[in-house]
Formats: structure tokens, C-alpha cells, sequence
């Protein structure tokens, strides 16, 4: 079996026909994205909905290697013609912790499966996620969770009317125009220490900014959940609601 970890980059019909080979030969296709200063890392199946009539599976937060590995285990617990079932703990996945698998929301397909919505062109793919526990053999879900890892796997049956990585009382920078006469947020930006600023098209400053938490933006307009994977350093801008955000590399001032 074959992976790809910069599929991003390669040619688009180059990697299909890749995967339609890997898929005959293998029974599926691991595709493995790497792990970015504020994103973590993921791999997920293509071919188990086509071969086997199961769901893709998709794991968060761990080595590209280990991912890969995991996928494969998965897979071949599945040809098998064994169903993973959703909910259920499994002590066989790995050899010290659990296992558990989520069904990922159809609002959170496009966001992680963009290769397998080329390949099956259609969005409503069926997919689960494997979820791993913390070193005490905790689920995120459950109290005591270590929170380093908190953002290491975002769950993805949940949180699809908030996408965010951070907590939803996270301060955030926006402006009393947005507050009081509520002007849209055309400008995101994600800095550099992480920091975000979700700016109307007035004119910037000390006098029109205001700080609010991170859900109540989200809550006014859930387009805002488009630009949730801004890296340090990125913006994204737009003219209207529903309009296609135009992404950048943020460009600091040289007094700043």
C-alpha cells in the first residue's frame, strides 16, 4: 500500500488514478497529512466505502507512521468482514490503551476528506473516527483527560457548528461595528502568537476595537467556521456572506 503525505502539492488527476491502482491492489488508499505548527496531524482511508460498503476511517494527533500503521490495521479488520461499530471500546487496536470510534458529522466530511470527496465526487462520504486515549487511559470526553492533548484529535461527531480548535470563551478582537450596527466580518486573521481579529471593513483602531468571546462570533455567523484551519501568520478575506475567502500569508509592517 501506498500513502502520500504532500498530497496537496501533487496533480490531481495523478493522484486518483493512484488511488484507483492502490484501491484494486490494496483495497484502499492511506492519505497522510503532516502535522503543521497549529494543526495536527491526520491520515484517513479511501476505498472501504467502495470495496467493503464500510466507512472511511480517519485518526488525529499522532505520527504519520503510526497513522498509517493504524489505518491499515483497521482496514484489515474490516476485509475480514468484521463492521467496526460506533461507540464500542477496543482493547485491540493498541497494546496498552483503548480504542473508540466516532461517526463523523456529514458537516465535517469536506474539512479533513478532500482527496476522497475528488475520488468518490460526492461529499455525503460515510466515515469513522478512530479516537486514542491519553497516557492514564483517558478519552477526551472524560474527566481528568490530560490537556495537552485536548487539540491533538478535534472530534468530529460533534462541534460542527463550532469548528474551532480553542475554547469557546476564547477573547477575541472584533469591532463595535460588528457589535452595534452588525457589519460583517469580511477579514480574518490568525497572528502569529495565535491571537484572532475577525474585522469589519472600518477603518482599524484603539477606539473601534472590542474583545469578545470566540463563540459569539461564530454564533452570529457560522460562515466564520470556513477560515477554522487559519495557520499562524494567515489571513483570509471576503467580500459578503458566502462569499469565497481569499487566503494570504499576513504581512507585518516593518516598524511593527
Amino acid at each position: 500500500m501506498t500513502s502520500d503525505k504532500n498530497h496537496n502539492c501533487i496533480d490531481t488527476d495523478e493522484l486518483i488514478r493512484d488511488t484507483k491502482i492502490n484501491i484494486e491492489k490494496y483495497g484502499l488508499q492511506v492519505i497522510l497529512i503532516e502535522a503543521t505548527d497549529y494543526l495536527p496531524s491526520f491520515a484517513y482511508s479511501i476505498g472501504l466505502w467502495k470495496k467493503y460498503n464500510h466507512p472511511e476511517i480517519i485518526c488525529f494527533g499522532l505520527s504519520t507512521s503510526l497513522l498509517h500503521t493504524l489505518i491499515n490495521d483497521v482496514a484489515e479488520i474490516i476485509k475480514k468482514n468484521e463492521t467496526i461499530i460506533e461507540g464500542k471500546n477496543y482493547s485491540d487496536i493498541f497494546e496498552d490503551s483503548r480504542a473508540e470510534f466516532l461517526k463523523v458529522h456529514p458537516n465535517n466530511i469536506s474539512d479533513y476528506f478532500g482527496t476522497a470527496i475528488n475520488f468518490y465526487e460526492r461529499e455525503d462520504i460515510p466515515a469513522l473516527q478512530l479516537v486514542w486515549t491519553d497516557r492514564n487511559n483517558k478519552f477526551p470526553w472524560e474527566e481528568n483527560f490530560e490537556e495537552e492533548f485536548l487539540y491533538k484529535q478535534p472530534l468530529l461527531d460533534r462541534n460542527s457548528d463550532f469548528k474551532f480548535s480553542e475554547s469557546k470563551n476564547l477573547a477575541t478582537f472584533t469591532t463595535k461595528q460588528w457589535l452595534n450596527q452588525g457589519k460583517t466580518i469580511v477579514r480574518v486573521i490568525h497572528e502569529e502568537d495565535g491571537d484572532w481579529q475577525f474585522l469589519t471593513d472600518d477603518e482599524i483602531s484603539t477606539k473601534n476595537i472590542i474583545i469578545v468571546a470566540l463563540e459569539q462570533l461564530i454564533l452570529k455567523d457560522k460562515t466564520l467556521n470556513e477560515v477554522f484551519d487559519l495557520e499562524y501568520g494567515e489571513e483570509a478575506a471576503r467580500k459578503f456572506i458566502g462569499d469565497k475567502w481569499v487566503r494570504d500569508m499576513l504581512e507585518y509592517d516593518d516598524e511593527e
